[in-house]
């Protein structure tokens, strides 16, 4: 089964506090989104393979440390994960990026994939799936299929709040995908919005609400 983690920190929370609020208006939304994903893109890398190197300082040699292993790649979900590209790539700048398209069908509750554009060397790279919602899980568990029908080996899931039903359902479809969150929320509503969540992140993101 993948491993659900729930990122407890202080500043989290108090910075999901802020995109929660039904007056945070576009502007601040954004830059708070930014910021939440540099925190968590912190703590994601936290186990990431380093190598040591002999390194001069200005005053003598010491022992280096680079990242090792697979390079990087960030795949958001659009549109609401194009909001969390920009905190990753601010702390992990050689990272590739690709996209996945989905729309949410309002009749069927269920996603519609409409684009999907990779990185060649996709196979070859740790693959962060970006989204602010985990909502049914729909969207992530297509495209989580997508990049494993091109060759990915080393996925992981990224989302700022998620709601139990869509953990099971990447936990069922997918249990070699490790799971990061900032909150896990209640539940679903009938019309499958997070409660008590932030809304939908992309209206409030890009201000089409």
């Amino acid at each position: 089964m993948s491993k659900l983690t729930i990122l407890d920190h202080p500043l989290l929370k108090h910075k999901l506090s802020i995109i929660r609020d039904k007056d945070t208006g576009t502007n601040e939304f954004r830059k708070i989104v930014t910021e939440i994903s540099q925190l968590m893109c912190y703590e994601v890398c936290r186990d990431l393979e380093l190598e040591e190197f002999e390194l001069e300082t200005p005053l003598e040699t010491t022992t280096g440390y680079r990242l090792a292993g697979k390079k990087l790649g960030l795949v958001p979900i659009l549109r609401a994960g194009l909001g969390m590209v920009d905190g990753m790539l601010s702390l992990i700048p050689s990272a590739k990026v690709g996209h996945i398209g989905m729309y949410r069908d309002h009749d069927t509750l269920k996603p519609v994939p409409y684009y999907a554009k990779l990185p060649n060397d996709v196979e070859e790279r740790n693959i962060f799936v970006l989204d602010p919602m985990l909502a049914t899980g729909g969207s992530s568990l297509d495209a989580i299929q997508e990049l494993k029908d091109q060759g990915c080996k080393s996925i992981r899931l990224i989302c700022i709040v998620g709601a139990p039903e869509g953990v099971k359902a990447v936990q069922e479809a997918h249990p070699d995908v490790d799971i990061y969150l900032a909150a896990l929320d209640r539940e679903l509503n009938d019309l499958a919005y997070i409660l008590p969540g932030l809304g939908d992140a992309g209206d409030r993101l890009f201000g089409t609400k």
